[in-house]
């Protein structure tokens, strides 16, 4: 799949199945990867689009700061440059603040929002948030991508049943660049939306794993202030599309879907864990790649 150029700088994308459009935007550290486990279900009624954010995956790491709003405006014009009037959007973790930020900026394009383990404000105004950030920040500089993705791994997926989980965080998180990460972890800790979230129109959303870094009742007086629904995995962590598949895919579909949300949601069984992500559906190939900026790109 080519890059997709959108101005200063060329995103990876990927798109699969067919039906209304739908954006995945994935968490800090990562890439379009994180829906391994939400593609081959989601493809059957959706037309996918996968784009790895400005410097992660296999997009391109053009100098200077990044921001949520900057990711937000970046993904904008990748669905101008897809002819994308239209579309619904879910985020996970960093994604969620970007899907949300998206939402806040072009609130009639995005006709319904989903975020996971995700809130509207990650300024570091706590002293538990202070120390989150700044541990994660000083565990990349000190340990390194490999050895932090390795406790990450172990804090995400703490289960004898989650080994290959664990093993996927040291692959992704461990193979990426430091100062790109360091950079989208900057990014969030500046982003706050708590004075804008009016603006936002479309139906909302949240998913959250019963032990998620960020405590349920934060997320729950969230959710009441932004009319937005809430769905609580019992037993998941922060990798909730990861330790709880199923959950994830029929909660989420059903809200996409505007059927009624399941209740009793919880994580995977041990038996139920993947040693490995599925076979991905076939892809649908984006028209018009060498288009100049402002030109469509139409999808087949």
């Amino acid at each position: 799949m080519p890059l997709i150029d959108i101005g200063d700088c060329r995103l990876f994308v990927r798109a699969y199945g067919a039906g209304p459009p739908l954006l995945l935007i994935h968490g800090l550290g990562s890439s379009g990867d994180d829906w391994a486990f939400q593609l081959p279900a989601w493809s059957r009624q959706f037309q996918l689009i996968v784009p790895d954010l400005r410097g992660c995956g296999r997009s391109e790491r053009p100098p200077g700061s990044y921001s949520i709003a900057g990711f937000a405006a970046d993904l904008a014009s990748l669905l101008d440059r897809l002819a994308i009037q239209h579309c619904a959007v879910v985020g996970f973790s960093m994604g969620g603040a970007v899907a949300l930020e998206l939402a806040l900026q072009q609130p009639q394009r995005i006709s319904r929002l989903v975020t996971i383990n995700s809130l509207p404000s990650y300024r570091v105004d706590h002293w538990r948030k202070a120390l989150e950030y700044h541990v994660q920040m000083a565990l990349v500089r000190v340990l390194g991508m490999r050895r932090s993705a390795a406790l990450i791994g172990k804090r995400l997926f703490p289960h004898p049943a989650q080994q290959a989980m664990r093993e996927r965080v040291i692959e992704v998180i461990g193979g990426s660049l430091a100062e790109p990460y360091l950079r989208c972890a900057r990014a969030l800790a500046d982003w706050c939306a708590a004075d804008r979230l009016h603006q936002r129109q479309s139906p909302m959303l949240m998913l959250a794993g019963e032990f998620d870094y960020t405590g349920l009742e934060e997320k729950r007086r969230w959710a009441q202030q932004m009319a937005a629904q809430i769905r609580v995995v019992a037993g998941s962590r922060h990798g909730t599309p990861f330790d709880a598949i199923q959950a994830t895919n029929r909660c989420i579909e059903a809200f996409l879907c505007d059927a009624e949300l399941p209740d009793g949601l919880s994580i995977d069984a041990p038996h139920e864990v993947p040693r490995e992500p599925p076979a991905s559906p076939q892809e649908v190939l984006l028209s018009s790649v060498a288009a100049a900026p402002g030109e469509a790109l139409v999808m087949p």
